[in-house]
């Protein structure tokens, strides 16, 4: 198992290479120069061209590449062309806020879709599955900033319960830390449920048919543990891997969800950098988000095998 997490770690470098280069190529394709946007498009010229001297703007863009690189091989991610702050802990400071939201909402989609979908699967062809089947279609349509709206609407503006923008960190304040993180924590919720449910419901049907669950029954073992003792460990194997899929999923709508709630994440320190022409932020989040989600795939590649003996094979 080792050897194996050894050999998925170097396979990362290569990978981790190739976004680099990706995103560092994309990025110089966007129009819109930083020196104009930093000093205005009506500044003189001189001083533009001189802006982007003191940037490194002005170097061969193969030169600025590996400059970059170079840099970030010794954990320098540079400064921010818009705030000057370094970017490495500006960014780990907002990807507190973002963890901590993707991660909430992790638990909580996977506290109610697991048990529905198990139970949508025992029950199948019911009216109860096609209830939670319908759920599920309904979850996966709606856009999560759409759904994010309407809760802001419905339990800020109009019920006045929770608060609908800003955001205060659970370690200063607990309580009003849940607050601010309960609407767009169920604005995510209540679309990648849906996925999760899904996913459970289709894996729990596939091995209720197998003979070692008929064997459960046969032998009189109570349906509560043939479907958590003997079917759940088997299907949830593939759902381990779309909850994989879903964190790396996830990261990247936050952003839409951290704009809507004013939530000084990573996403939208992304979006702002994005608006700005903020080169180095933008393609040090991408790059942070990158290693991310590569480590999480890595993560569950390494706990399929508790799930799935045959996989050890």
């Amino acid at each position: 198992m080792l050897r194996y997490a050894a050999l998925r770690l170097l396979a990362t470098i290569p990978t981790l290479f190739l976004v680099a280069v990706i995103v560092f190529g994309l990025i110089r394709l966007v129009p819109g120069d930083p020196a104009s946007i930093m000093i205005g498009d009506s500044a003189d010229p001189d001083m533009i061209e001189q802006v982007r001297k003191s940037l490194g703007l002005d170097k061969p863009v193969l030169v600025q590449f590996f400059v970059w690189l170079g840099n970030l091989l010794e954990g320098d991610f540079g400064r921010s062309i818009t705030t000057g702050e370094d970017i490495l802990p500006a960014m780990l400071t907002r990807l507190r806020v973002t963890a901590g939201v993707v991660l909430a909402s992790i638990v909580v989609a996977l506290l109610f879709a697991l048990p529905a979908g198990i139970y949508a699967a025992w029950r199948q062809n019911s009216r109860v599955d096609f209830a939670i089947v319908t759920g599920v279609i309904v979850a996966l349509s709606v856009p999560s900033f759409w759904v994010g709206i309407l809760l802001m609407l419905v339990f800020g503006v109009n019920l006045h319960w929770l608060p609908v923008v800003g955001y205060v960190s659970i370690g200063d304040d607990f309580i009003n830390g849940v607050r601010y993180l309960i609407l767009p924590v169920a604005a995510l919720v209540m679309v990648e449920m849906g996925t999760v449910a899904r996913m459970t419901r289709s894996s729990t049907i596939e091995v209720l048919r197998l003979d070692y669950i008929t064997h459960a029954r046969a032998k009189g073992a109570p349906e509560s543990r043939v479907l958590w003792k003997h079917a759940f460990p088997n299907a949830f194997a593939p759902t381990l891997t779309v909850i994989g899929l879903l964190l790396g999923h996830m990261l990247g709508g936050v952003a839409v969800i951290e704009t809507v709630f004013t939530l000084p994440g990573l996403g939208r320190f992304l979006v702002d950098a994005i608006s700005s022409r903020d080169y180095p932020v933008i393609q040090g989040c991408l790059l942070l988000v990158a290693l991310i989600r590569v480590m999480v795939n890595l993560l569950v590649d390494l706990l399929y095998p508790l799930f799935d003996p045959r996989v050890r094979l």
